[in-house]
């Protein structure tokens, strides 16, 4: 059984779950890949020991604090590669950015294999546990924000709380291409 709870945060409705005492994942409302392949039954439970701790993490990320990652029991669902991407996530310091070349080059150096930063993209992409495993703090080579997908805007707003000087990114422009 999965437990959830709702919350509101300074960037809008947030979606917690949880099972056997692990958060398995955090997902913005209007977020793509929204509840990413879960299909096991869930109840709302507001007071399950995990939700409740992920819930104060996220109270005191928002005033300001920079708790540690380490605080909670994470697990998310997903392929070893997608995993240790989402570990090197959570190696990205609070207030910093790195782009998906330098992750890409980090496992390279870790696994001994070629890596591309569009597969680490994917995997960035399909962080089933948004904001806590840090992938708004990964950008593009050139200064683009992309790839969030809790939307460009949230991106924006969480590396700008964490200090961000957003100033040196840019959005890309679409391409009108046919």
């Amino acid at each position: 059984m999965l437990y959830t709870t709702q919350i509101s945060s300074p960037i809008g409705g947030i979606l917690l779950a949880a099972k056997n005492d692990a958060l398995i994942g955090l997902w913005m409302s209007g977020q793509k890949y929204y509840l990413g392949t879960l299909k096991e039954p869930m109840e709302e439970k507001n007071d399950y020991p995990a939700l409740l701790k992920t819930k104060d993490w996220l109270d005191r990320y928002f005033h300001g604090e920079k708790p540690e990652i380490t605080e909670l029991n994470l697990d998310p669902a997903g392929s070893a590669f997608r995993k240790t991407v989402w570990e090197f996530l959570c190696q990205i310091p609070y207030g910093e950015v790195t782009t998906y070349g330098d992750i890409a080059r980090k496992i390279e150096l870790k696994c001994g294999k070629k890596m591309s930063a569009q597969a680490v993209g994917g995997a960035v992409g399909h962080n089933a546990i948004s904001i806590i495993v840090p992938c708004h703090r990964v950008v593009g080579a050139d200064g683009s924000l992309t790839g969030y997908a809790g939307g460009i805007e949230k991106k924006i707003q969480l590396l700008k709380h964490e200090g961000v000087d957003v100033d040196q990114l840019y959005i890309p422009k679409k391409s009108t291409a046919p």
